[in-house]
């Protein structure tokens, strides 16, 4: 089949935009703006068309969904469910996978993937150390039981609100309402949260060492500043005689001493102490409290003094064990350059990744995805600056979010949101949006914290992707890709070509954005029905599934790669578990594709 120069063209920058996405040297909706400008000046989308996309409809209501999904946080209703729901879960692993599986699952369909991944992440990891196992045997079923979940609803996933758009747009009939995905959803949903409970966890290789029930939540061995000032006992004495104070107490281990800005590794244990030496030592929390206690030795960026009128007080300070989110603000920078002492009131006292020791000062430290940070702070406000830096806790004491006394104005707010939805009274978007509106007027949601609730790289490429897709349907690229398709079945039956369309959208959906795989295959998926002289809506639908089983790589989904740290997996131990469960939600869903989606 020939193809035009418009074709090439535009078929050229699209090629080019996958392969940066891959890349990833620079972010997905930088790499998207700028594709969409290249086109805009090539004449393919129309200036005056080029930003249109972000009042699109798929757009409002994923920023929406978003809004609402930090509101239901706040509210505390998840967190409420998950404390109930997990205390069922026993001892078994495969009983704690099952039930902790099904909640994410089930929290997936009516929320953001991650919001309900980050809630019962830490749930998973207590569960599994407190059992014995390794945290990787729950983690990756988490992730891919988060994505599973987002097929049963319009708002379960980005994929679902595009894919719902395009068909009241292009396939000339409304928009799929916001259930119609669960008779699918469904099936696929329950076979493979079965399968991950029965079989799947098998597949995942115990990469972290497990801890004992006592080890609760100790995360790793950290390399942690402390000072001697003069209230230390210890000032003027020599390394020996700190360390013997504290040998029964504390496993600690001098890694090196900074003594007038000079770095003297592994200094003698004679050498006598003076104030501001700052020593670093390696040890796990409970072992730092322990020589904090008993030599009076203070964290080297802590001052636990602030001024309050004339008055010198106290800080009540806490403790808290957290992980970087993808998308956090910390990610790639150091605590010097956030000024996170000053800035925000935190000290790290602590890193760990991946199991690996961080041998460096803590303030030239670059944060990574899943880095575990022990942070200290003040009691009342370091919750909510962990949550506006982007971080969650894994500690035990910081699974109680939100505000429990309204849980049920959020649910009662949501639930309404969904009826208008669901019973057609508004479309999906301005019933969300109201939703959205309300939980604000409710103080379920701070006003400062709406914007910081959407995830503005996705709401800006998918602004950007929806002009770049019009653009490929206008020179004519999915009955081009669809021609393709056809000619690579062979006049198959029609459940061999939604095969293959599957197979070709998650192996996109696995190395790009889910919602920038649906935007490419709603068109390609609307010109093989044409082709074939059938209804849309089988293919539209095997469109949304494929885009959001990304379970093949570390890449394809957030939730993927959120685990990938605390899990200790590496890059090709997704497929292990992946591969089945992808085989299996092709299988599931062709004939049920065909059983509730006629195609005539």
């Amino acid at each position: 089949m020939n193809m035009s120069a418009s074709q090439l063209l535009v078929f050229g920058i699209i090629i080019i935009t996958l392969i940066l996405f891959v890349w990833n040297k620079w972010r997905y909706d930088i790499v998207a703006v700028s594709a969409l400008l290249v086109l805009t000046v090539a004449g393919f989308v129309p200036a005056d068309q080029a930003f249109k996309g972000l009042g699109h409809p798929a757009v409002v209501t994923v920023a929406s969904v978003l809004i609402i999904s930090r509101a239901l946080i706040n509210s505390g209703l998840v967190d409420s469910l998950s404390r109930k729901l997990v205390r069922t879960g026993g001892s078994r692993p495969w009983k704690q996978v099952a039930i902790l599986t099904g909640i994410v699952a089930l929290c997936s369909g009516f929320m953001n993937n991650i919001g309900a991944l980050s809630l019962f992440m830490p749930v998973g990891i207590w569960m599994s150390r407190k059992s014995g196992y390794s945290p990787s045997i729950m983690l990756m079923p988490l992730a891919f039981g988060s994505l599973l979940g987002g097929l049963l609803t319009l708002i379960g996933t980005p994929p679902n609100i595009i894919i719902a758009a395009y068909r009241a747009e292009t396939a000339a009939a409304a928009p799929f309402g916001m259930f119609d995905f669960l008779p699918v959803g469904g099936i696929i949903a329950i076979c493979g949260v079965l399968f991950i409970s029965l079989i799947g966890w098998r597949l995942t290789p115990p990469r972290v060492k497990q801890d004992s029930p006592e080890e609760l939540f100790k995360t790793g061995v950290y390399i942690t500043e402390v000072i001697v000032d003069e209230k230390c006992k210890f000032s003027g004495q020599t390394l020996y005689n700190l360390f013997s104070a504290v040998k029964d107490a504390a496993d600690i281990i001098l890694v090196a001493m900074i003594r007038d800005k000079k770095f003297i590794e592994m200094p003698p244990m004679h050498k006598v102490l003076k104030n501001e030496d700052v020593l670093l030592i390696e040890s796990d929390s409970e072992s730092l409290q322990a020589l904090l206690d008993i030599t009076c030795l203070k964290l080297a960026a802590d001052t636990d003094w602030k001024r309050e009128g004339n008055e010198i007080t106290e800080k009540q300070l806490t403790l808290i064990e957290a992980i970087v989110a993808p998308e956090s603000i910390l990610t790639g920078k150091t605590p010097i350059e956030l000024s996170l002492r000053a800035g925000w009131g935190i000290n790290i006292i602590a890193v760990a990744r991946q199991g690996q020791k961080l041998k460096q000062q803590l303030g030239k430290i670059r944060f990574a995805i899943g880095d575990i940070l022990l942070v200290q702070g003040n009691n009342e406000t370091l919750p909510s600056n962990l949550n506006e830096l982007g971080c969650f806790p894994l500690a035990h004491r910081g699974l109680r979010i939100g505000q429990p006394r309204k849980i049920w104005t959020a649910f009662l707010i949501f639930a309404i949101a969904l009826a208008a939805a669901a019973f057609k009274l508004l479309p999906a978007g301005p019933a969300l949006a109201g939703g959205a509106v309300f939980m604000v007027v409710f103080g379920l949601i701070k006003p400062g914290e709406i914007y910081k609730s959407i995830d503005m790289p996705v709401i800006i490429l998918l602004g950007a992707l929806i002009p770049i897709g019009g653009a490929l349907e206008n020179v004519g690229g999915p009955e081009l890709i669809a021609g393709w398709l056809l000619g690579i079945s062979h006049q198959a039956p029609v459940a061999v070509i939604i095969a293959v369309f599957m197979c070709a959208v998650i192996l996109l959906s696995n190395i790009i954005n889910n919602a920038a795989a649906a935007v490419f295959a709603a068109p390609v998926a609307i010109s093989i029905a044409d082709n074939l002289g059938v209804c849309a809506d089988p293919f539209l639908m095997a469109a949304g599934i494929a885009a959001s089983c990304a379970f093949l790589t570390p890449i394809g989904h957030q939730s993927n790669i959120m685990v990938m740290a605390p899990g200790g997996y590496r890059f090709g131990d997704y497929w292990r578990m992946g591969l089945p469960l992808t085989i299996l939600v092709i299988g599931c869903a062709v004939p049920a594709i065909l059983w509730i989606w006629p195609l005539r």
